[in-house]
Formats: structure tokens, C-alpha cells, sequence
């Protein structure tokens, strides 16, 4: 296709694209998000794909005594007792068959390697489904593990500073971080600005994170949404 500039016929830029050489990003998976909650986790070695979570039996039974310095008491006898049973997680795989055509990896990869990019892509779907069972999984998730006494509801609709206090009277011993869907956290972030205490943030990963008491509220969306509700962990 020609161009006609000041009455002079030259080729149009359309027609010479054709022969400039277009700089190609490597494929872009929209579903790819930061995982944080595997960078968080304490990752252990599990010999033989069993993890067995051996807890002690009863242990208000387990007897101490503080003696007066003055008097002589009766020690008590005491023993610590484990449970019988314990519960074991076995180690799952998150597997698939990737299938590439030795034609099309022979002759479409240049620039870009067709095999390390369906290998690359298909990895990452793999890891986004390992958070996701992290969470989700109805054996060993996150949410499956909570027990009742450890639930709380929220006192109004959004998530209160009231209600991550709370949350936070449950794991007093070790607080760590929180976990929630990123809408939760800009609920949460409105609620708390609306009050008149926006939350802190804290620099992670090279990244920045809102904070209640000093915990961050880490984003996720593995954690479900369904009917404008969520689960903060």
C-alpha cells in the first residue's frame, strides 16, 4: 500500500511494518497473583509423605506443685500421655501431562522457547493450585482446620477493628499474620478509616501491607467469596 505525501507516491507505514521485526512479551498469565501465603508458611521435610501430629492427652492432668519455702510438702507424681492415634497428613501431589508438538517447538521458538514457556506457564498454574488447596482443601486446608471455638462473626456487616481484636483474642499466643481476600482487606480499610484509625502499613517482600496491631493482613484470592461474605484467618 502507497501513501501519497505533497503529491509525491511513497510506501505507507502500513505496508513497511511487514518488514520490521515486532519486539514479543513471553506469554501473560492473568491468573498469576504473588502467593504470599507460601512465602509465609514454616515449610518442614516430611520423610516418607506422612506428617503425624502427635498431641499430648489431657494435659490439665499433668500435676505441678509451687512448695512453700518454709513448709514440706507432698510432691505429686505425674506423667505426660499422648494420644493413641494421632492424626497424619499425607503429602499430595498437584500433577498434569503437558503435551508440545515437536514441530511447532522446532520451528516457532525463536525469540521465545516454546517448551520453557509452556513449561513455565503450566508451573505456575500448578503453585496457584497448591495455595489454592492450601486454604481450600476440605482434609488438610486452613479453613477445614478452624474449630468452632475459634470462629467469630463479625458484629455488623463489614469487618470491625472490633472484630480483628477479637480475632486476635484467639491467637494470643504467637499472632502472626492475617489472611483474607483483598476485598475483605478494603472493607476492612474503610471501616477502620471511617472510624477515624486507618490503618498502619508495613514493607514485606518489597511490598506494602496493611496492619492491624501490628499483624498484616495478607491478601489472597484462594480465600472464597460467596454472596459479598469472606473468611479472614
Amino acid at each position: 500500500m502507497s501513501a501519497t505525501v505533497g503529491g509525491t507516491t511513497a510506501l505507507g507505514d502500513n505496508a513497511a511494518r511487514q518488514l520490521a521485526n515486532a519486539t514479543k512479551t513471553v506469554p501473560q498469565l492473568e491468573t498469576i497473583s504473588p502467593r504470599w501465603l507460601t512465602h509465609l508458611l514454616q515449610w518442614v521435610p516430611v520423610e516418607a509423605g506422612i506428617y503425624r501430629l502427635n498431641k499430648v492427652k489431657n494435659p490439665e492432668s499433668i500435676k505441678v506443685t509451687c512448695t512453700a519455702r518454709e513448709e514440706e510438702n507432698q510432691l505429686p507424681r505425674t506423667f505426660v500421655d499422648y494420644e493413641e492415634n494421632p492424626r497424619e497428613y499425607f503429602l499430595n501431589a498437584v500433577s498434569t501431562v503437558l503435551d508440545v508438538h515437536t514441530r511447532v517447538s522446532d520451528l516457532y521458538s525463536s525469540p521465545h522457547d516454546q517448551i520453557k514457556e509452556q513449561l513455565r506457564l503450566t508451573i505456575e498454574t500448578i503453585k496457584e493450585n497448591q495455595e489454592s488447596e492450601l486454604i481450600n482443601n476440605p482434609d488438610y486446608g486452613l479453613l477445614a482446620q478452624v474449630t468452632d471455638e475459634q470462629r467469630i462473626f463479625p458484629l455488623t456487616g463489614a469487618p470491625t477493628p472490633d472484630d480483628l481484636d477479637e480475632l486476635l483474642t484467639k491467637v494470643w499466643k504467637e499472632p502472626a499474620f492475617f489472611l483474607t481476600h483483598p476485598l475483605a482487606i478494603a472493607a476492612f480499610g474503610r471501616e477502620a478509616t471511617r472510624r477515624g484509625t486507618p490503618p498502619p502499613t508495613i514493607s514485606l517482600f518489597g511490598s506494602q501491607f496493611i496492619t492491624w496491631r501490628g499483624i498484616p493482613l495478607i491478601p489472597s484470592d484462594k480465600v472464597p467469596v460467596a454472596d459479598g461474605k469472606s473468611k479472614i484467618l
